[in-house]
């Protein structure tokens, strides 16, 4: 397809307004029908562009969108996913609202970098393909899920409805760089349970806080350094993150309970039970250290549904990375590093449930989600556009 042809097409879907109009629209926990109103919006939308955009309802007033451009021939099936949830407003500094205002040459507001930028620019992809003449084999298809923040319910329904795919792109805010893995991630808690005793007399009682504490020391000296070992020359080390502490009822009493929460990255061909194991082996040695603590470690309810939040890694001789690549070559002059994404994705669930090979490209900075500065560069937005119709045209074989 012309370059030229592709530019104006990629105009005229207008991929800014859509992504100012999708910020103004909250999807963020805690809203009846939560992500129901974006969805709707982004069915309207592709509906004005002449495609037929399907909304299926994971649960109540929660749909996911499904919408497929097919070709003149059979070829490769592309699938560009992208996620309608959000992260609430920041507690102590509503920062830029949902204004969706383009400022300096940037979209700002809750979500414009994750992810309703990228889902804008996925959605404009395809209305510009369409307008410019179509594929002339394959297929792509966006698929707008829910809940990525939370559970994942929405990515759950689309690899359990047996949606397949050769190839995904799923558009969390790398910068527009290619990115073919990620580590895993469980959210862990886990408890000490002591004996109460008057703080005057402490040796009466089994402090469980003294319990927490000796866990955290032996996670330090013994497991950070195995952690730190296994390095993985894509992803990085595994690493484990203690992010609360709850624990006593007051000062003149012995403790009876206290719990961590904990959150832990994982490499390919680590599972809970695996990293469960672990924390098992130094849980044990506390025990015996302090006779009467009881000890436990579980998921912490909320960081997943049903599947796995397991590790993604892409081989660098997938077809969907090679054609991204020529694809970031043609629009950005280079294809730029292969790298690794800092933070979780439903893309590990598309490859590891259903067998997608899946990358992570996208626009935004991380570093600005769910804070507020969130805002995105209108150039990365358009780019961004002109990458997934590429991407899409080099997979599908419609060059």
């Amino acid at each position: 397809m012309d370059d030229s042809r592709l530019h104006d097409a990629l105009a005229a879907a207008r991929p800014i307004e859509l992504a100012a109009e999708l910020v103004r629209i909250p999807s963020h926990p805690g809203l009846a029908r939560q992500e129901e109103g974006v969805a709707t919006a982004l069915a309207a939308y592709l509906d004005r562009a002449g495609l037929a955009p399907v909304l299926e309802e994971v649960a109540p007033g929660r749909p996911n969108l499904l919408c497929a451009l097919d070709g003149a021939a059979p070829g490769p099936h592309l699938l560009l996913c992208g996620h309608t949830d959000t992260v609430p407003l920041n507690a102590a500094d509503p920062g830029v609202g949902f204004a969706g205002a383009v400022r300096d040459g940037r979209l700002t507001g809750r979500g414009a970098v994750d992810m309703k930028g990228a889902l804008a620019a996925m959605a404009a992809a395809l209305a510009a393909l369409a307008e410019a003449g179509g594929l002339a084999a394959g297929r792509v298809t966006l698929a707008a899920v829910v809940d990525e923040e939370m559970e994942s319910l929405g990515a759950e329904h689309l690899v359990r409805s047996g949606l397949t795919a050769d190839g995904a792109v799923v558009g969390e805010p790398t910068g527009n760089r290619l990115c073919r893995g990620h580590k895993g991630l469980e959210w862990l808690e886990i408890s000490f349970v002591g004996r109460a005793a008057h703080g005057g007399a402490p040796a009466a009682g089994v402090n469980a806080i003294d319990g927490a504490a000796l866990f955290v020391q032996r996670v330090r000296s013994e497991l950070a350094p195995r952690l730190a070992a296994r390095a993985h020359p894509l992803l990085g080390p595994p690493t484990l993150n203690f992010g609360t502490v709850r624990g006593g009822d007051q000062p003149s009493t012995v403790a009876a309970a206290c719990t961590l929460t904990a959150d832990r990255r994982s490499l390919p061909g680590e599972s809970y039970e695996t990293m469960r194991a672990e924390l098992e082996e130094l849980l044990a040695a506390v025990r015996r250290e302090l006779p009467g603590l009881g000890t436990g470690v579980r998921r912490l309810a909320g960081g997943m549904a049903t599947l796995e939040h397991v590790a993604l890694e892409t081989p660098p001789g997938e077809r969907v990375v090679a054609c991204a690549a020529a694809a970031r070559t043609r629009v950005c002059g280079a294809a730029g590093e292969l790298g690794a994404f800092p933070a979780w994705t439903d893309g590990a669930l598309l490859a590891s449930a259903a067998g997608i090979p899946t990358i992570v490209m996208g626009p935004g900075d991380l570093a600005l989600a769910h804070s507020p500065r969130e805002s995105v560069a209108i150039e990365e937005l358009t780019e961004a556009a002109a990458l997934y119709a590429r991407t899409a045209l080099e997979f599908c074989g419609g060059r």
